[in-house]
C-alpha cells in the first residue's frame, strides 16, 4: 500500500493500520522528514519512507519506482496528499493560492492514478488492484466563507473517483473514495480554525468530530475484499453531517 501525506493525520492513521493488517507500506511525503521516518520505523522491516511532492510529475514517477523496487507489486494507493489555506472567502483568494491547492489536490491525485493505473490494469500486464481517494465533504458542502477553493478541489476528487472507477473496472481495478467531515487533524490549526472540530462537530447528528482512526478503517475496509463489490462509490465519514 502507498499512501500519499502519509507522515501524519489520516495519512498516518491509515499507514499505521495498513501495516498491522498485513500491508507493506510507503508513507510518503513532502516535507516533514522526521514525522515520517518516525512513522516508518515504527511500522517495521515492510515499511518505507520515501519523500515527493505529488504535484511534481517527476516526483510521483520516482516515488511509484521506489515503490516497485522496495516493496514490489502495488496492491492498494490511497490518494491521501492534500493541503489546506487560512480561512478566505472567494473575492480574497490569489490565482497563487488556487493554483498551489490545484496542484496538489487535484493534479497530484491524477498524477499518483495514472501511475497506480499503469501497475495494477491487467490492461498492462497488471494483477489488479484498489484506489481510496481521500475527499471531503467540503466537496458536497461546499467551504462558504472558509475554502471555496479546497472544497472545490475535493469536489473534482469526487469526479476522478466515479470517471476512473468506469474506466478501469473491467481491468481489476476498483476506486472508490472517502470523504470525511470534521476529523482532528492538524489540518484545521493549518486553516487558522484549531477549535473548528470541536465546534462544527457539535453540530453534527453524532455531536461530536471524528478521528483519524475512523477515516483510517473505512479506507482500509474499502480496500479489502469485503468491499469486493464496490466501485465507483463516495463514502461520507462525517458522522451525519
Amino acid at each position: 500500500m502507498l499512501v500519499t501525506g502519509g507522515g501524519r493525520g489520516i495519512g498516518a492513521a491509515t499507514a499505521r493500520l495498513a501495516a498491522k493488517r498485513g500491508y507493506r507500506v510507503c508513507v510518503n511525503y513532502r516535507a516533514d522528514e522526521r514525522a515520517a521516518h518516525q512513522l516508518a520505523e515504527q511500522l517495521g522491516h515492510n515499511a518505507i519512507a520515501v519523500q515527493g511532492d505529488v504535484a511534481i510529475e517527476a516526483d510521483v514517477v520516482r516515488l511509484f519506482k521506489t515503490v516497485d523496487d522496495k516493496l514490489g507489486h502495488l496492491d492498494v494507493l490511497v490518494n491521501n496528499a492534500g493541503i489546506v489555506d487560512r480561512s478566505s472567502r472567494v473575492e480574497n483568494l490569489s490565482a497563487e493560492r488556487i493554483q498551489r491547492m490545484l496542484a496538489v489536490n487535484v493534479t497530484g491525485s491524477f498524477l499518483c492514478a495514472r501511475e497506480a493505473v499503469k501497475r495494477m490494469s491487467t490492461k498492462h500486464g497488471g494483477k489488479g488492484g484498489t484506489i481510496v481517494n481521500v475527499s471531503s465533504m467540503a466537496a458536497k458542502l461546499g467551504g462558504a466563507g472558509d475554502y471555496v477553493d479546497y472544497a472545490a478541489s475535493k469536489g473534482a476528487i469526487d469526479s476522478l473517483t466515479v470517471g476512473l472507477a468506469k474506466e478501469v473496472g473491467a481491468e481489476g481495478i476498483r476506486v472508490n473514495a472517502v470523504r470525511p467531515g470534521v476529523i482532528r487533524t492538524e489540518i484545521h490549526a493549518t486553516s487558522g480554525d484549531p477549535g473548528r472540530v470541536e465546534r462544527i462537530g457539535a453540530s453534527a447528528p453524532l455531536q461530536r468530530g471524528g478521528d483519524a482512526e475512523e477515516v483510517a478503517r473505512a479506507i482500509l475496509w474499502l480496500a479489502s475484499a469485503e468491499a469486493s463489490y464496490i466501485t465507483g462509490a463516495l463514502l461520507d465519514v462525517s458522522g451525519g453531517r
